[in-house]
């Protein structure tokens, strides 16, 4: 794995995070932390955009072939999940605050949810954690064999995504404007 990787760590879905007692059973349930660096935006809609915006474009190549294998077993695909409405990318806004977004989807064959999850806290260098969780829940057979087959590829996709917004530069903080 490339030494990038390395800026993003495994760890436990966070409990202050809305989707950590979401579903009873998760067939998957996995987090990734990587730090932001002073000044970066604080705004969990922001870094989601952010992040979901400058992919590798192998993600998108990867999407193409899923949405080809995904349409034969009449599941929603990424493009017409990208034509509705209040979304994030593909993702649904499920809700929203001050410190994390949660996104996902939910179909025939299983239910997901993705938390983007910025600390409170900032370390003493200014730098904050950023956390980006993902939980799963299948319906069927159909959605244990989805997951089965994607979440090596789901694990890759999110590091990778993380290791490409942190080279191309988190979005700063916005200042509030100045009183006059």
């Amino acid at each position: 794995m490339p030494r990038e990787f390395e800026l993003v760590m495994p760890v436990p879905v966070p409990s202050r995070s809305g989707i950590t007692h979401l579903y009873k059973s998760m067939h998957l349930a996995d987090a990734f932390a990587i730090r932001l660096p002073a000044g970066a935006s604080r705004d969990p809609d922001v870094l989601a955009r952010f992040i979901l915006s400058h992919q590798p474009s192998w993600i998108g190549w990867l999407m193409q072939v899923r949405d080809t294998i995904a349409a034969c077993f009449g599941l929603k695909t990424a493009r017409y999940l990208a034509s509705l409405a209040h979304r994030v990318g593909i993702f649904r806004v499920y809700s929203t605050n001050r410190t994390e977004i949660v996104l996902g989807e939910d179909d025939k064959h299983l239910d997901f949810r993705i938390s983007i999850l910025c600390a409170d806290e900032a370390e003493p260098e200014g730098s904050r954690q950023l956390v980006f969780s993902t939980v799963v829940h299948c319906h069927n057979r159909l959605g244990r064999a989805y997951i089965f087959v994607i979440a090596p590829f789901h694990r890759l996709v999110v590091k990778a995504s993380l290791v490409r917004a942190a080279r191309v530069g988190w979005p700063l903080a916005t200042r509030p404007p100045a009183i006059q």
